[in-house]
């Protein structure tokens, strides 16, 4: 452990082996604090909790599954000599084994930068995106205390919403250098994926005042459901189906928007999963998050996976290991 840091677990009830887990961290580590609660209050609870248990300056607020690079600590305690309010991380973005790269700079920035609070809609604009991911977050205790969070329970990303809420924050340090590695496909909401990406986070996104359209924009769509190439592409991969269309849009829609949508949904899974995957093998694409997303669908047949590595022998022999293991732990669970 780094001298000076704590490590603060809250544990939101978990029915498994934790408590026996953590017991074990604890002998061996004093300046590990474990908080076991009687009920699970919710992601976004728990990480108002975690900050409020916290006794130091600064709480980076970090996933249970991705993985600090050697010196990160060290890296942020120097940022942290400036007194920022706020540091943003970045991170390098690898499938659920580690042994593949799907984005080295989840953020594509290669100089690190400061935002002071008369640049908000910048700072905004340029790490919006990046601050959908938790981890990325550096922030002062005192800041987090001060500010509305029960606003953002439910929402999935409390950390965006005590960030960008009325009033802007004063001094911003955004670390170029990944200091992160993500366990890309590992999240807890993977199932709710549609509801989260086309309603939740847009919904989340387009509630602040303080930014103009187009600083939203840059962030993503207001109504990203509306968007039938949106629509294939998460039907290709599995998250959108009949019933997400039922649940979540049919009612928004009407006339051919609303049949375009409703045959999305019921368009043959695999062979939308064929059609992306010919496109991205005519296009040369590089392989990335979009292609991982398509060969580790349920929906990408042996057929689909075999034109793949047919054109892509080289590439794909880490890919089939990676996509083979995580076949091997769904079958299990």
């Amino acid at each position: 452990m780094q001298p000076g840091v704590e490590l603060i677990v809250v544990d939101g009830a978990s029915p498994d082996n934790t408590p026996e887990v953590m017991e074990q961290y604890l002998s061996r580590y004093p300046e590990i604090r474990y908080y076991r609660e009687q009920e699970n209050s919710g992601v976004d609870k728990d990480y108002d909790k975690a900050v409020s248990y916290a006794a130091g300056e600064y709480c980076w607020l970090m996933t249970d599954d991705d993985l600090l690079r050697p010196n990160a600590i060290k890296h942020v305690l120097n940022v942290l000599e400036g007194l920022p309010d706020l540091v943003v991380v970045n991170a390098e973005v690898r499938n659920s084994n580690f042994s593949c790269v799907l984005q080295e700079r989840r953020w594509p920035i290669v100089e690190d930068k400061q935002y002071e609070a008369g640049q908000i809609g910048e700072f905004f604009r340029a790490t919006g995106s990046n601050l959908s991911f938790i981890g990325a977050v550096v922030i002062r205790r005192e800041l987090w205390l001060a500010r509305d969070r029960a606003s953002y329970y439910g929402t999935l990303f409390i950390h965006f919403g005590v960030i960008f809420q009325h009033t802007p924050l004063e001094k911003v340090y955004a670390i170029a250098e990944p200091l992160i590695v993500i366990r890309y496909g590992n999240a807890m909401w993977t199932p709710r994926s549609f509801e989260i990406w086309m309603f939740k986070w847009p919904r989340l996104v387009w509630s602040f005042d303080d930014f103009s359209e187009s600083d939203k924009q840059c962030v993503c769509d207001l109504e990203p459901w509306r968007n039938r190439m949106r629509l294939l592409n998460m039907r290709a991969t599995g998250e959108y189906s009949s019933v997400e269309f039922y649940k979540f849009i049919s009612s928004g829609l009407s006339g051919i928007g609303w049949l375009a949508a409703y045959l999305i949904a019921i368009l043959p899974a695999s062979l939308v999963n064929l059609y992306f995957i010919v496109h991205f093998v005519r296009a040369n694409q590089t392989y990335s998050i979009a292609w991982y997303d398509l060969l580790r669908s349920n929906n990408a047949t042996g057929l689909n996976r075999w034109i793949v590595k047919i054109v892509r022998l080289t590439e794909y022999d880490k890919w089939a290991q990676s996509l083979s293991q995580q076949s091997s732990k769904e079958n299990i669970k």
